[in-house]
């Protein structure tokens, strides 16, 4: 299954169907969902990080069990804009977890996401290292979701 760009996904929605937002990271996919009207991202959980099909059975899971139509995957971009080895790593695992899932994927730049979840985590919130370990994938996942979700309008 080809990726989406974002407007083309959103448009492939059915009027009652959520957004999966992830962020692949090295050990953890932090989860988040949209509401139905595509507006609003939250964090919804983590997933260890496995063997795709063990990880696409759980998000397939969890697309059936909230009526999410598709998937927005963080891209990790580099500094300058440019597309490095993270990135290519992302993209062809979307484009096998789309195919695995049989939901539609689209990419969304995620550059400093995580660094900006832990700044309002500390400063907002004045949660300790520990406790910030334990839901910054998850943030970090809805904060790539709004993202795309305020892209869109």
């Amino acid at each position: 299954m080809p990726l989406f760009n974002l407007p083309d996904l959103r448009a492939a929605l059915t009027r009652d169907q959520r957004l999966i937002g992830l962020d692949f990271g090295t050990k953890l996919i932090g989860v988040a969902l949209s509401d139905v009207s595509c507006r609003l991202a939250t964090p919804y959980g983590t997933l260890k990080r496995g063997r795709l099909r063990d990880n696409a059975a759980e998000i397939a899971a969890i697309a059936r069990k909230e009526g999410a139509g598709g998937l927005v995957v963080g891209l990790p971009l580099s500094m300058d804009g440019s597309f490095g080895p993270a990135a290519q790593r992302v993209k062809d695992w979307t484009l096998a977890l789309s195919e695995a899932t049989g939901l539609p994927a689209a990419l969304k730049d995620e550059r400093l996401s995580s660094a900006a979840v832990n700044r309002t985590l500390i400063g907002e919130a004045d949660l300790s290292r520990g406790k910030r370990a334990a839901v910054v994938d998850r943030a970090a996942a809805a904060w790539m979701l709004q993202g795309a979700l305020d892209s869109l309008g």
